[in-house]
């Protein structure tokens, strides 16, 4: 028989303590079902976990996994759809991918000792959901030379090509420029609404979706009674810009702002 392991998805509320019965059934990673644990007098809080097979997660086994991006995607669907099943029904908040623990037993204790830390946090973040905002730049590709001849005939090969360079510069440059501005467009769209929000890293390569240059990666939490408002807002701040293109995800679980270090506090995004 394989040995296996407890894999935490989220910690959630679970208030009318129906939670376990609603989540009846749902598979998590590895098609194990999941199962909620709790622990003391005070039942409200709760995570939510499924076993594993432990030769997958143990720590060699599991830096090889994440090599594997077929293994990795399915892990991460696993993952995803059990929060986000959650989400519709409570308040969570999202563990990252491939949090494990020894078992059920080792989970509960974690949650004695954080209890009173992930009940504050709950509550910060009942009703309220989470925005991706993303930014790229869609500035025209450098070329070696002009697709279409000068159209002064009195330019030198080499005075044309130095020109066509020139153009395509100041292109990029105004790009960025629009980037910015549609970037302070979307902070002043958020200040009527949004509560935190978090900045990360630009993505780049695999992580990049679609063309251009990625140049904001933020997330924002939103009230739940804001958030189509907050959403078309944003989605209106690159019109008129077409060397910018603006991506919006969402809503989500409050993955970003589960561990409140992580949040930024939106009075701080712009002066």
């Amino acid at each position: 028989m394989t040995e296996a392991i407890t894999y935490a998805y989220a910690v959630a509320r679970d208030a009318d303590g129906v939670l376990e019965e609603e989540l009846s059934g749902l598979p998590g990673v590895a098609d194990a079902p999941v199962h909620l644990v709790h622990t003391g007098h005070r039942r409200d809080v709760v995570v939510a976990v499924s076993p594993v097979p432990a030769q997958d997660f143990q720590e060699a086994a599991l830096r090889a996994h994440l090599e594997d991006l077929d293994w990795l995607e399915s892990v991460a669907r696993a993952h995803h759809r059990v929060i986000e099943a959650l989400a519709a029904l409570t308040t969570v908040l999202p563990l990252r991918l491939a949090t494990v623990y020894l078992d059920d037993e080792r989970v509960g204790q974690m949650l004695d000792a954080r209890r009173e830390a992930f009940a504050e946090r709950l509550s910060d973040l009942a009703a309220q959901v989470e925005w991706g905002v993303k930014i790229y730049v869609e500035a025209p590709a450098a070329t070696e030379s002009p697709a279409e001849p000068s159209a002064d005939p009195d330019l030198s090969p080499g005075r044309a090509y130095l020109s066509h360079r020139r153009a395509q510069r100041h292109a990029r440059e105004d790009a960025y420029r629009d980037a910015d501005q549609v970037a302070w467009r979307v902070e002043d769209a958020a200040r009527d609404v949004a509560v935190d929000r978090v900045r990360h890293r630009p993505q780049q390569g695999e992580l990049a979706c679609g063309p251009g240059e990625n140049v904001v990666n933020d997330a924002y939490l939103v009230p739940l009674a804001h958030a189509e408002q907050f959403r078309a807002d944003v989605i209106q701040a690159a019109e008129g810009l077409p060397g910018v293109r603006i991506e919006v995800t969402g809503p989500w679980a409050p993955y970003s702002f589960a561990t409140p270090a992580d949040a930024e506090p939106l009075k701080r995004v712009a002066p």
